[in-house]
């Protein structure tokens, strides 16, 4: 049994942190780099907020077909093909931004890219809770967080700065036309390696043989889900913890865009993938990294509520820079440095609550994906507001009313019971 685990182990550290890398490119392009893009091509910030969360639907509602997946292939066969689909579809969207309704199409693509998204989560989450065991989980934790936020960076950061010194040289359409073809070389690029290295398990549920079977499994996981001890207090748990977030993530990159008399930073796109890809990218792994050995030594019942303040009170940085409004990009950077770490820290406790406290029982795989559906709509619903809310109330009122929004997540943090035991 040691042998065994200690392969499983030598096997995961060559799958992990690509297959979560290539979970994060999508979710964080739809999230946050295609508002950017939509805002140098003139879209409103409101508009840029309400469908760049509106087509992010699908992660919330993926455990309506969670169920049925495994009638159609393995997890395996699942992750690959989204990866190649997503890859894709992120090069069709290239060819719509010249286009004259090139907004309409784009969203679109970005709706498939989304649904593909959100199918491919469900397939990697299965791989990962039915390869490894509870204390692998918690040990490669850190990892899986470092490699979804490695994701965050590349896309809201490395390839956003591509985006920006393209755009001084060949125009905003074709700057992110090849930075939109590059993310789908990225995403064929994992695909085909994905073939090779990722682990292929037994299906989680042979029962599942065909979509009436597919239909009463699905009522089965929701009535199962929702008899779980201690369940709405789980389900309002997650979706408050990232409450804060959903308001503070799609307006962020457009608040350091907008100019210093509309009340925002005034930074070019390159700078603004500088800050996000150096100092954040440095910061947001490190804070993964030791927030996930920090849960793992001393046990999540201890440490998640410190978690959730690491977590949620560095989006103060935000209220900082909006009415100081700094010049300096070193200050607007160490701003960032420590926002991108309290989320790197507080974000792999959330994951691991899911995996512990939600998941154990008869259908892991499809319990997973319901709760990390829910917590997709905590964050989904805020950030379709915040482009009406920021422009309604300004940059320095949003994000002091992005603080208040912190209070509920450290209440639900602070008070959320425990039904299994973990490493405490």
């Amino acid at each position: 049994m040691i042998n065994e685990n200690r392969t499983i182990e030598v096997r995961a550290a060559s799958w992990i942190p690509s297959v979560y890398f290539a979970m994060g490119l999508p979710f964080v392009v739809i999230a946050q780099a295609s508002a950017l893009m939509y805002k140098n091509m003139g879209i409103s910030d409101a508009k840029i907020a309400l469908w760049t969360s509106l087509i992010m639907l699908p992660w919330s509602l993926k455990p309506l077909w969670s169920p049925i997946l495994e009638m159609f292939g393995s997890q395996k066969q699942f992750v690959v093909a989204t990866q190649l689909f997503t890859g894709v579809t992120f090069v069709l969207l290239a060819f719509t931004l010249p286009l004259d309704d090139f907004f309409k199409y784009s969203i679109a693509l970005l709706g498939l890219i989304a649904f593909s998204g959100a199918t491919h989560d469900i397939a990697v989450d299965g791989v990962y809770i039915n390869t490894l065991t509870p204390a692998q989980q918690s040990k490669y934790i850190g990892w899986q967080g470092a490699a979804y936020n490695i994701a965050k960076i590349v896309s809201g950061g490395g390839f956003v700065f591509i985006a920006g010194e393209l755009e001084k040289q060949v125009g905003v359409v074709t700057a992110w036309m090849s930075v939109m073809g590059l993310y789908g070389v990225c995403m064929v690029l994992l695909g085909l390696y994905h073939i090779k290295f990722l682990p292929k398990i037994q299906n989680a549920n042979d029962k599942v043989k065909s979509f009436k079977e597919g239909v009463d499994v699905l009522f089965d996981v929701v009535k199962t889900f929702f008899n779980k001890k201690f369940v709405m207090w789980y389900v309002f748990f997650i979706i408050l913890y990232r409450f804060a977030e959903g308001f503070a993530i799609k307006i962020a990159p457009l608040f350091f865009k907008a100019s210093i008399e509309e009340g925002g930073l005034g930074l070019d796109t390159s700078e603004i993938g500088l800050i996000y890809g150096t100092f954040g990218a440095a910061s947001f792994i490190a804070g993964s990294l030791l927030g996930g050995y920090y849960t793992s030594k001393i046990g999540l019942k201890k440490s998640l509520f410190k978690q959730a303040l690491m977590f949620n009170i560095p989006f103060a940085v935000y209220a900082l820079l909006a009415f100081f409004q700094p010049e300096n990009l070193w200050i607007i950077s160490l701003a960032i440095v420590f926002e991108y770490f309290g989320y790197g820290f507080g974000f792999v406790a959330l994951i691991l609550f899911m995996m512990q406290q939600i998941t154990p029982g008869k259908y892991k795989t499809a319990h997973y994906a319901f709760a990390s559906g829910i917590m997709n709509l905590g964050f989904l619903l805020p950030s379709m507001m915040s482009g009406y809310l920021s422009d309604w109330l300004g940059y320095q009122m949003f994000f002091i009313w992005v603080l208040i929004a912190t209070i509920p997540a450290l209440l639900a943090a602070k008070l959320v019971p425990f039904s299994n035991k973990t490493n405490d």
